[in-house]
């Protein structure tokens, strides 16, 4: 019953109550009644109490069983869901440890480099380029002079791509091609039959500069060493042991330049070895011709030689050295064993002779012409270089010795041994404060590395340098007699000042004046020589 009911019986028990209250005055039978009511009321006021609490009770525990339920079924929910993902993952094959990988490529110094996870095996592109733009005021003496003028223009100097690396860390390696235009002179023309045919830029030179293998794995006397035989660039004066990257001016001195040419220098094939240490350098090579020479001595047109061969040999090292200073000093020697011989012709000549230290035009001002009955050629050198913070020094002396008396039966037979000399004495400044560190591996200083590249965000300007150098060489000997030499003498001032805006890129300003001082030849005292002033500028990347 619900309590809307029980009320209204209550009410009406009572209203049945108070009637016959009102009868019972007249009857004694009716007290009897109302008592009897009175009891039914108490219990039903009982019975009413007893349902309001059963139902207070029972709406009590419906919200807890609803409460129940619906923690109930999230935690179904809930145990539902990861017996899911727990299938799901048990689906997914199960990953083992990353295997690393076989190779790593870096770029040091921006050069592409791969190499094995290990660094045993490595194989790295280098390439350099080197164009020049520049022009001559150029004065010969007189009409006789030879030439009377020189070109302005420009001039791919190097154009360089290959590939440099090792294998099982020891065995290092360099195959490297040269595009550069003009190489060291003119390309050659022979003949076949009345058609010309082009040489390579160059003349006789091959575009391989480098095609060479090393192996370092010995390490005697607790120093390093290199055995290495191939084409390669023979690092036998001191100026040619500084890379073409890194040198002060556009061109080395010509004393160098010529002496190189000999025995040594780019494009050469050689074998030998060099050990060094920090302080001490030593190295010694067999060498043989230059790429591309000819190697025919029955070769008419182009006209070919027999093989020449040679050696060359350098000490050198730090005899005083500190945290910003060192002091170099070293000397040279190369040997001209067996010259080429022409058998056609049946000569046996070496010629002497270069440009004024500028490529623009590839003419030579210096030279010696070909040389007859070459038996063999002997070249000595000093050389000595310091630096001290951003001050850099460098010089080196050569004599040269050319035998002639090889039996060739062309004129002049048995003369006397020529002799003729030359150096160079140059200086660097950075403005900027770096400083050129000494490499041990080759007895030079390097390059300079700009603390603060240059870049418009960043605000840095690169390093600049200035640098100013003195060189003469003179090829002129036994003047006066028949059998004497007038190559000439030639005396050139540089001043450089260089902008290396990055590890990578560089500008060169040259300004060069020369004098040239000859005669018609070695008995005539008529004046071919000439003056020149030139100025050039270099653009060069290289990685």
């Amino acid at each position: 019953m619900s309590r809307t009911g029980l009320a209204a019986t209550a009410i009406g028990l009572a209203g049945v109550l108070a009637a016959s209250q009102a009868q019972a005055q007249s009857a004694s039978t009716s007290e009897q009644e109302i008592a009897l009511l009175k009891q039914q009321l108490k219990m039903l006021e009982q019975k009413l109490d007893k349902l309001q609490s059963q139902t207070a009770a029972n709406a009590a525990a419906t919200a807890k069983a609803r409460q129940e339920a619906k923690a109930e079924a999230k935690a179904e929910a809930r145990s539902e869901a990861k017996a899911a993902v727990a299938n799901a993952n048990a689906a997914i094959p199960v990953k083992g440890p990353v295997a690393p990988s076989g190779v790593v490529v870096t770029m040091p110094n921006n050069r592409p480099t791969i190499c094995t996870a290990d660094g045993h095996n490595c194989v790295a592109i280098t390439s350099r380029v080197h164009w020049d733009v520049g022009g001559y005021d150029y004065r010969p003496n007189t009409a006789a002079t030879v030439p009377q003028k020189l070109d302005s223009g420009e001039n791919v100097r190097r154009a360089r791509i290959g590939v440099v690396g090792k294998f099982l860390e020891d065995w290092n390696f360099a195959l490297i091609y040269d595009f550069g235009g003009s190489a060291d002179g003119f390309g050659g023309t022979g003949a076949a039959g009345a058609t010309p045919v082009g040489f390579d830029p160059g003349g006789g030179t091959s575009g391989i500069e480098n095609a060479y293998l090393s192996y370092t794995g010995l390490k005697p006397f607790g120093g390093k060493m290199a055995i290495e035989a191939g084409i390669m660039d023979i690092a036998w004066t001191m100026d040619e042991s500084t890379s073409s990257n890194d040198i002060a001016f556009m061109e080395r001195a010509s004393v160098g330049v010529i002496a190189q040419n000999i025995a040594a220098g780019d494009f050469r094939s050689a074998a030998g070895a060099r050990w060094y240490n920090d302080v001490f350098y030593a190295g010694a090579y067999v060498t043989g011709p230059t790429t591309g020479a000819i190697h025919s001595a029955s070769s008419i047109s182009p006209p070919g030689t027999s093989e020449q061969y040679g050696a060359t040999a350098r000490v050198a090292g730090q005899v005083v050295s500190g945290n910003d200073y060192s002091v170099h000093l070293g000397a040279d020697a190369e040997w001209l064993i067996q010259p080429p011989r022409n058998l056609i012709a049946n000569t046996q000549t070496l010629t002497l002779s270069d440009r004024p230290e500028l490529r623009i035009d590839p003419t030579t001002l210096i030279s010696t012409g070909a040389i007859a009955n070459v038996s063999g050629a002997q070249v000595y050198g000093l050389e000595a270089a310091a630096s001290y913070g951003p001050l850099w020094v460098q010089g080196e002396y050569y004599w040269f010795n050319i035998e002639r008396n090889a039996n060739t039966a062309v004129a002049p037979i048995g003369t006397s041994s020529l002799n003729f000399q030359g150096g160079y004495a140059q200086a660097a400044y950075v403005l900027t404060g770096e400083s050129r560190k000494y490499n041990p591996g080759n007895a030079a200083y390097g390059g300079v590395k700009p603390n603060n590249p240059f870049s418009l965000d960043g605000g840095g300007w690169g390093a600049w340098e200035i640098a100013a150098r003195y060189s003469t060489m003179n090829l002129n000997d036994q003047l006066a007699t028949a059998a004497g030499i007038a190559g000439g003498r030639q005396d050139v001032y540089t001043l450089a000042l260089n902008w290396y805006v990055n590890g990578n890129v560089r500008f060169m300003l040259d300004y060069l004046h020369g004098t040239v001082s000859k005669q018609a030849s070695a008995v005539s005292t008529a004046d071919v020589g000439s003056k020149f002033d030139a100025v050039a500028l270099r653009t060069q990347f290289a990685f």
